[in-house]
């Protein structure tokens, strides 16, 4: 099964309300759509989109490497040797992540549907279903309380906190004002976007172990390339604490797992380069007794299936933040990952379980060239 073309589609998606963190403000989501197909007529899809102040893509860079790139060495090759493809697209470019990541997924979910099996089942298959938290974006106390109370009414037992802003006394004020208004019955953890410096974030948590909010983990609380200072807030605090920003590839989980800098690490097929080097993570800090927790960008349901495929395949990974799509103005009805509240559940179709005729008719309504 040969790859016969290989095109992309730039797409973009309201949100409902402004998405806001300590990095960024989002409005609308800009996505590369990729569509692969072979010459048996299977079609596989993968998503790629611009987190500039993360990953450096953009959808000039991503567009590119994708067409004028990875296109001319993967037209031709044969879908079984995977290995040999994914090597190509490795070794073809440094970064570029999430380029590589749109390619990977389309090309798991090319041999998914060769196989006749779910993508979640061809890689374990562990769980047959997944319960996401959601995300309160940064704003004012009283503002935070308010969407955290609304988001748990809908029916969802775990909130990702944004924080990171720098302003400590408000910074308290927020975790205050979300656990007041939700009571203890509901899991927080927060995110900091490496808002942080080490000394600040030993400081900032200690006092919120004292104040009894129980928070059940912090993610990347300082700059992703102070992998020592991540070890230090560590060490310091009883909290556990998660990388991000800091994990993009194996070696650097090799690094966090030999340093013991964190408790946690949170693996996102936009940093991994996708579905292939996420697994790689995932392995080697299962050997290190860590748990994994997989999360997504700013993406549509399409880059979000993927993740929620590799999610559910595995046992060691314990926790999910794939709220994104739910964050979309529209609601996305070309097949994929399905959401009842909190709960995410699979379709019976191979692959990634995406109808292409209902996905062309999605990639028409939201183009934006």
């Amino acid at each position: 099964m040969q790859i016969r073309t290989v095109e992309t589609f730039l797409v973009s998606s309201l949100l409902r309300k402004p998405f806001v963190t300590a990095l960024r403000t989002v409005h609308t989501v800009h996505s590369v759509i990729v569509k692969v197909t072979t010459d048996d007529g299977l079609i596989g899809w993968g998503e790629a989109v611009p987190t500039h102040v993360i990953t450096g893509d953009s959808i000039g860079s991503i567009r590119y490497v994708i067409d004028k790139v990875f296109a001319p060495l993967l037209i031709g090759q044969d879908i079984i040797q995977r290995e040999v493809l994914y090597e190509r697209i490795q070794q073809a470019i440094i970064g570029n992540t999430s380029a590589k990541a749109a390619i990977d997924m389309a090309v798991h979910d090319l041999f998914g549907q060769l196989c006749g099996l779910p993508l979640v089942q061809m890689l374990g298959g562990y769980h047959q279903s997944l319960k996401t938290d959601f995300t309160v974006s940064v704003g004012k106390p009283t503002e935070m309380a308010k969407e955290a109370a609304e988001h748990v009414a809908q029916g969802f037992d775990t909130l990702k906190v944004k924080v990171g802003t720098g302003n400590f006394q408000q910074e308290r004020e927020r975790i205050h004002a979300i656990r007041q208004t939700v009571g203890h019955g509901i899991t927080i953890r927060l995110d900091a976007n490496q808002g942080w410096k080490p000394k600040e974030a030993i400081r900032l948590i200690r006092q919120l172990e004292d104040d009894g909010v129980d928070l059940e983990l912090i993610e990347q609380p300082v700059a992703a390339y102070d992998v020592e200072g991540l070890s230090d807030v560590t060490r310091q605090t009883s909290t556990l604490i998660m990388a991000d920003e800091s994990l993009f590839s194996a070696n650097d989980a090799k690094k966090l797992l030999e340093m013991r800098a964190v408790d946690v690490l949170n693996i996102k097929l936009m940093k991994s380069g996708g579905i292939r080097e996420a697994l790689k993570i995932n392995a080697l800090a299962e050997v290190h007794g860590i748990e994994c927790m997989v999360g997504s960008m700013m993406e549509t349901a399409i880059g979000v299936t993927a993740a929620a495929h590799i999610a559910a395949s595995q046992l060691n990974i314990t926790r999910v933040d794939l709220d994104a799509p739910l964050l979309l103005a529209k609601e996305f009805s070309a097949g994929g990952v399905r959401y009842h509240g909190s709960h995410m559940e699979f379709n019976k179709e191979s692959g990634l379980g995406f109808d292409s005729e209902r996905m062309m008719q999605w990639v028409k309504e939201h183009a934006c060239e």
